[in-house]
């Protein structure tokens, strides 16, 4: 605990009611803590379920099916004049996202801690201002919120926002969030995408496959910068092929209405290139939600917005600690919650500390064909100085996904040159993110590329094509130490 033998209303109060938040009090609560959650949000469920993961996974699949649908003819289906209802589309994804948002709301109201819906910010180190939250009329309005709660410590757990656009004439212009795109109830005729990270590219396959002309706009060279270049060449192919247009290494300069069209223009080639659509969709990323906590009275600094943590997810006030995307430095779900419990953890047993891993960072996103990895990505690995040898192997090559007309990507692994140890694993295919979870568990077993080439693995399955990587590079490596103690931290 804090060491002072003042009274607190709570042992911890955890600002934010999401993946993290809900982790974290559940942690807290489990070891015996007095627990409350204050939740200041419209909705209780966080990003994840409410507008990230499975919202837009749900729509995604939707959008797979209507393609495999209309694209049938390799495997001799007839199946003319496919169509689809919109609506529907959008009200299926609604009844799921209710169904986890119901759960969520039946957990953190379960009783193993104090649930208040209140907005927060902090008076001191140790106290908390609450104020009305942004709820729909009628929910919790029988619930007594106090003026002000104290605690011994505090997890905070708040999410992150839209970033604000970079230039002042979108929003003259006016746009749509991917916040937005989720309730959108009829498609736009055309749509401008800005940026080329998961969310930008995942919604503008999304759109395009229900028929709406999609352009992107990405500033750096290449979309899904943090992902090596080969990834994201090769999903670029796909979305021209699936008649997607793509400007890279672009600066935007403007944005207008134009009658009924909104037109953005930029700098692309030395030359500026303008592009009108019915619709803008803004997705150049998200900032942590920290603005309104007024931070400096509790003593905790922040980096451009972000909560600064160390590995025991502390902050610069030792008795307040953080977690999910208001801290980063990943804005991962699973990451998140980790860091919740972690967070918990350490208040609740100072004496046995627990600290965040990155080692077996994944990172996944949805287009098709998927794009993940986990570990060590090439770019870091030369970045950081870091010794390696590198293998792929082409999904156009392997039985299984030739079957499934699935030829589009590969698998690559990342193995230490004198042990064989596996550094990092990538796949950009079919269902990779499913496939990536081998290499998360051959990393976290430490395994070498010797011993996962050893491994047995049924044919024909997607899962082999990893065995073939795995060959080649133990090929190269020969000598084999007794043990592997893993990839740099």
């Amino acid at each position: 605990m804090s060491g002072t033998h003042k009274i607190f209303d709570y042992d911890v109060a955890v600002l934010g009611g999401g993946s993290a938040g809900y982790a974290a009090a559940r942690t807290a609560a489990g070891a015996g803590l007095k627990t409350a959650v204050i939740e200041g949000g419209e909705e209780v469920g966080g990003l994840c379920i409410l507008r990230g993961c499975m919202p837009t996974k749900a729509l995604l699949y939707a959008a797979e099916v209507m393609h495999l649908a209309s694209h049938a003819g390799p495997w001799g289906i007839r199946a003319e004049n496919v169509s689809f209802d919109f609506t529907k589309v959008m009200a299926r994804k609604d009844a799921l996202v209710k169904d986890f948002a119901d759960y969520r709301r039946q957990q953190v109201a379960g009783g193993k801690f104090k649930f208040i819906r209140a907005n927060v910010r902090f008076l001191d180190p140790h106290t908390v201002k609450l104020g009305s939250a942004d709820r729909p009329a009628g929910q919790d309005a029988r619930q007594r919120v106090p003026a002000k709660i104290s605690a011994a410590h505090f997890i905070i757990t708040t999410g992150s926002v839209v970033a604000p656009p970079p230039l002042p004439q979108l929003r003259e212009t006016g746009y749509i969030t991917s916040d937005d795109a989720l309730t959108l109830t009829r498609l736009p005729e055309s749509l401008i995408v800005l940026g080329g990270g998961a969310i930008a590219c995942e919604f503008a396959q999304f759109f395009a496959r229900f028929g709406v002309k999609v352009t992107l706009i990405q500033r750096s060279k290449h979309i899904l910068r943090e992902f090596d270049t080969e990834a994201a060449v090769e999903i670029e192919k796909v979305f021209r092929r699936e008649g997607l247009e793509i400007f890279t290494n672009t600066k935007l300069t403007d944005a207008k209405r134009d009658g009924h069209l909104k037109t953005v223009s930029f700098q692309h080639e030395g030359k500026t290139v303008s592009v009108s659509a019915g619709e803008i969709l803004f997705a150049l990323g998200r900032v942590p939600n920290t603005a309104l906590l007024d931070l400096d009275k509790a003593g905790v600094i922040t980096g451009r917005g972000r909560i600064v943590a160390n590995e025991l997810m502390q902050t610069s006030a030792p008795h307040i600690y953080t977690a999910g995307d208001c801290t980063g430095p990943h804005e991962i779900v699973h990451l998140a919650v980790q860091q919740g419990e972690i967070a918990a953890h350490n208040i609740a047993q100072p004496g046995r500390p627990r600290k965040m891993d990155y080692r077996l960072l994944i990172s996944v996103v949805f287009t098709e064909p998927q794009v993940a990895f986990v570990g060590l990505t090439e770019k870091e690995a030369q970045a950081r100085g870091i010794p390696y040898l590198a293998m792929s192997y082409p999904f156009n090559d392997h039985g299984k996904s030739i079957i499934m007309e699935a030829r589009d990507g590969f698998v690559k692994l990342l193995a230490d040159p004198k042990s064989g140890g596996i550094l990092g694993g990538a796949c950009v295919g079919p269902v990779g993110g499913e496939l990536i979870h081998e290499i998360v568990m051959v990393m976290a077993k430490r395994m070498t590329v010797h011993e996962l080439a050893a491994t047995p693995h049924y044919h024909p399955t997607l899962a082999e094509i990893w065995t073939y990587p795995a060959e080649e590079l133990a090929a190269q490596i020969s000598d084999v130490p007794a043990t592997w103690r893993g990839a740099p931290e």
